[in-house]
């Protein structure tokens, strides 16, 4: 399946789900939250979502099941342990009726594109005719019993786990990978839950999803025209037919707010252009240039498969990232420190260029290092500073620099590639957190430009952070031990864990759709892998 046809079948499916949205949404909640009288539940049946004990399903049921539908084979042991520890009662009947959870299924199922997946699942229009004729026939009804089952823990795999650690780790991928079990995903069903109703992965997917949704029936009512480049800026007051066509596009995807589509530059207009560059990470100037055109002119189709591949990075987090953690966002430039999954403050960041890629993995940070030498890398040494000191006999000593241990290491001070400070958390890729002495590189809207550590902006907000809690050290403290001059190790109390993740696309805390450049170009990759990927 190439990606054209399969973003192109997404949108119908999507813009079905939204049509048929608003007049579900009222009986699912209710249905969700409250329960309806006369049903309730037999504490005898381990996971009855209701009473079910007066149906129940010969042993022989699954085994005829798995002939009829062979591709099951692979988990029919999960099948028969979920019903024999039912008792064989069914799962997702409430005598003649499918109940609640069992049509939220089936929809989530028929429409698995709305995940952001193509349409692999095993015997869909099977299921569509066990759906459509289970009420006349009895052996229908237990074959659809069976069969919700199986596509649950086929949706399950599809829609939630994502691609599997050894292809996670093929693409450079080194940060701990949400792990769910079939006995897991069974184990919520026995326990009587709704195994839908909460989606068991990192919260970014929902809200991922639902904008995706909504680019799908942008795409549906025809997306946006390209607009001419320019030659030159406009701003406030000014007069162009190039302003009604920005104001055109930015009324599509919701940062002009007026039905108004005049040549005119107005206040409106500049409000909707910092807003749309706030929310692709460039510098908010308001002005309409060349570089907003060529992004305004991203088709609809491109934003879809950013946010697809970004909910397939979302199905490989944890769930819960931790009390308190980093998270470092390599395409977006900038960390963010997080208590109780709130923001508490940002900075931005130099993360490595794409010779030197920063790598994608998690630790914990155990060491502030104040007035830090800087070891220089084997690589470094060997491709920069000996043929400097070829070229200059007094490289050394005019950058600060000195050989020791048969390598070199810069002195501490304030021209330290390192800065005042570092932070380390030992790891396999050399990886740590560092001040620069190269303040202006944060001016940039696209800051990768190290050999793969990551420089801090405020790298005293860090500083001051990480001790907060040892009585030995103040703000007065901190200062002094960044201008001593000389190398001190700190070992902190409480680690802090620390994620650097790579997301092209995502909602802030604002609830705005935020897109990055593809920084390493790992999307395209990603997309024809999401594509190519095995149902069961």
């Amino acid at each position: 399946m190439r990606a054209p046809f399969f973003i192109a079948s997404l949108f119908s499916i999507c813009i079905l789900i939204v049509c048929c949205s608003n007049d579900n949404h009222k009986q699912t909640k209710e249905c969700n939250h409250i329960q309806p009288a006369g049903r309730i539940p037999d504490l005898s049946i381990p996971g009855s979502f209701i009473k079910t004990n007066e149906i129940i399903l010969d042993s022989n049921d699954i085994v005829k099941f798995i002939d009829s539908f062979p591709k099951f084979k692979t988990i029919s042991t999960e099948l028969n342990i979920f019903y024999k520890k039912r008792k064989y009662a069914l799962a997702w009947f409430d005598k003649s009726e499918m109940t609640e959870p069992a049509q939220h299924l089936y929809n989530s199922v028929i429409n698995i594109q709305s995940d952001g997946l193509p349409d692999k699942i095993l015997y869909k229009e099977k299921l569509i005719l066990l759906k459509e004729g289970y009420e006349v026939d009895p052996i229908k009804k237990n074959q659809l019993e069976i069969m919700l089952t199986a596509q649950y823990l086929s949706y399950a795999k599809l829609a939630w786990n994502g691609l599997s650690k050894q292809q996670l780790t093929a693409i450079n991928w080194y940060l701990p990978r949400k792990e769910s079990s079939y006995s897991e995903l069974l184990d919520s069903l026995l326990k009587g839950k709704d195994v839908l109703e909460k989606t068991p992965v990192y919260y970014q997917y929902d809200l991922l999803k639902k904008q995706l949704q909504r680019f799908a029936t942008i795409k549906l009512q025809g997306g946006w025209l390209i607009i001419e480049n320019i030659k030159k800026k406009y701003d406030k007051g000014d007069t162009a037919t190039a302003i009604s066509k920005v104001k055109r596009r930015l009324f599509i995807t919701g940062e002009y707010k007026q039905n108004e589509f005049g040549n005119v530059f107005d206040s409106v207009l500049k409000q909707a252009i910092i807003s749309y560059q706030q929310s692709t990470g460039v510098k908010e100037t308001g002005l309409i240039t060349p570089e907003l055109i060529t992004s305004l002119n991203i088709p609809v189709e491109k934003r879809i498969e950013d946010i697809i591949v970004n909910m397939e990075r979302c199905r490989w987090l944890p769930v819960e990232l931790g009390h308190a953690y980093l998270l470092i966002n390599i395409p977006e430039y900038r960390v963010h420190l997080f208590e109780h999954d709130s923001l508490q403050w940002d900075m931005k960041i130099v993360v490595g260029k794409s010779k030197n890629r920063t790598a994608i993995f998690s630790g914990e940070i155990k060491y502030v290092v104040f007035c830090p030498y800087w070891n220089i890398p084997a690589s470094i040494l060997k491709k920069e500073i000996l043929p400097a000191i070829k070229r200059n006999p007094n490289y050394l000593n005019k950058h600060h620099m000195e050989w020791h241990d048969g390598g070199v290491r810069q002195l501490p001070g304030a021209d330290n590639a390192l800065g005042l400070v570092k932070f380390l958390f030992p790891n396999s890729h050399s990886i740590y957190l560092h001040d620069t002495p190269s303040k202006s590189l944060f001016e940039s809207d696209k800051r990768a430009f190290s050999h793969g550590c990551i420089r801090l902006a405020e790298p005293m907000m860090l500083a001051k952070y990480l001790l907060k809690n040892d009585e030995k050290w103040d703000d007065d403290k901190i200062v002094a031990a960044m201008s001593a001059g000389t190398e001190k190790y700190v070992v902190i109390k409480n680690p802090l864990p620390v994620y650097i993740t790579y997301l092209t696309s995502w909602v802030d805390n604002k609830g705005t759709l935020q897109f990055r450049d593809d920084v390493y170009e790992l999307n395209k990759r990603l997309l024809k892998m999401i594509l190519d990927k095995p149902v069961l």
